[in-house]
């Protein structure tokens, strides 16, 4: 019984808020009403400086590894890891702190990931950039690495906890991103547009 409480409580962790609270703190102002529409480190960026963004980064990181890790010293199942790490990226997503309006997931999916495996974290960051600095739009780009995160990782012979969250993170992710499929972006040099398309 007790290993259906780590899911839970990855939920819970996930759904901290700390873009919306931090910019709220710093600036009086919803991160949510700009940019992307999202609670995001961009946003966090954009609306309350590099250092508050860093800050929202690292928490947000943290929202993964830390349910993740205690699964993993506490149950050592891999399904309760698996889920615990998948549920704290759907709390981040869909936080019940804030409307079920969060951020998209890639940082507490990576925090997931570092608390097994730093590696398997390493190659999905890799995997994220080369596509999108292939595709050039985050939003598709992030779509297709939720699909090919757990691929990628089985191609390199990662096969325990780190792919099974690759799973199960990798369709949040997807799932969250495609809502963006067709954004046009602003808060990235790649994803801007020239001043006489806009």
């Amino acid at each position: 019984m007790t290993n259906f409480l780590f899911p839970i409580l990855g939920y819970i962790f996930g759904s901290f808020p700390f873009s919306i609270w931090i910019t709220r703190f710093v600036k009086g102002v919803d991160v949510r009403d700009a940019g992307s529409g999202h609670a995001t480190t961009t946003n966090t960026i954009r609306q309350a400086g590099f250092g508050w963004g860093a800050l929202v980064l690292i928490l947000d990181l943290a929202k993964g590894f830390v349910p993740t890790y205690l699964a993993k010293e506490y149950s050592g199942e891999v399904w309760v890891i698996a889920l615990t790490a998948t549920f704290a990226v759907v709390g981040h997503c869909w936080t019940m702190f804030a409307g079920f309006r969060g951020g998209m997931g890639l940082a507490t999916f990576g925090g997931a990931l570092l608390a097994i495996q730093p590696l398997a974290f390493f190659i999905c960051l890799a995997l994220l950039l080369i596509l999108v600095l292939t595709i050039r739009h985050s939003a598709r780009a992030s779509v297709f690495a939720g699909i090919l995160a757990s691929p990628a990782l089985w191609l390199f012979n990662i096969r325990d906890e780190a792919f099974w969250i690759a799973v199960g993170g990798g369709i949040v992710i997807a799932i969250r991103f495609l809502i963006d499929w067709n954004r046009k972006y602003r808060e990235l040099w790649l994803d801007r547009e020239k001043k006489s398309n806009e």
